[in-house]
């Protein structure tokens, strides 16, 4: 698995909006040290969060996740739909000719990970999302449906 690398963007774009780590704590309604975990990446922010911030700060998923260097936030829907996520997760999956397995191997997984996932169960983990955008540059505010468009990154 790859390894994410997106503590320094949250840092980052935290104190471009002049807000504390309290500050940003209190906007997820978690506590400080909690946040401070994400942001110096020694706990994995969950995409619930991760959309949050997103969303106050209008950038992208993408870029929090230090996936494209553009912050502009080009974004049709705030909300993260674990159905549409498993639906392009199983679309991309067979337009690349993986299987189940195949993928589940990839990101160090079990096989029924996938299937919950492409059945809209339980939303995709943040470092297989990131894994998955990484490793083939496709855009994780595509995969969550946060965007309609099929989005490839550079």
């Amino acid at each position: 698995m790859i390894k994410l690398n997106y503590g320094d963007i949250l840092k980052k774009i935290r104190l471009e909006h002049n807000l504390t780590q309290k500050d940003v704590a209190n906007i997820l309604d978690i506590a400080r040290q909690t946040y401070n975990h994400y942001e110096v990446q020694e706990s994995i922010i969950p995409l619930k969060y991760l959309n949050e911030l997103a969303n106050y700060y209008k950038v992208s998923i993408d870029y929090l996740l230090g996936l494209s260097t553009n912050k502009n936030k080009d974004i049709t829907f705030d909300k993260i739909d674990a159905k549409i996520s498993g639906e392009r997760l199983k679309k991309w999956r067979k337009e690349n000719k993986l299987t189940q397995e195949k993928l589940a191997n990839i990101l160090n997984t079990f096989h029924t990970v996938i299937v919950d996932y492409e059945k809209g169960k339980n939303l995709i983990a943040t470092p297989f999302l990131y894994t998955i955008c990484k490793k083939y540059n496709i855009s994780a505010d595509y995969l969550l449906g946060k965007i309609n468009e099929l989005k490839y990154l550079k």
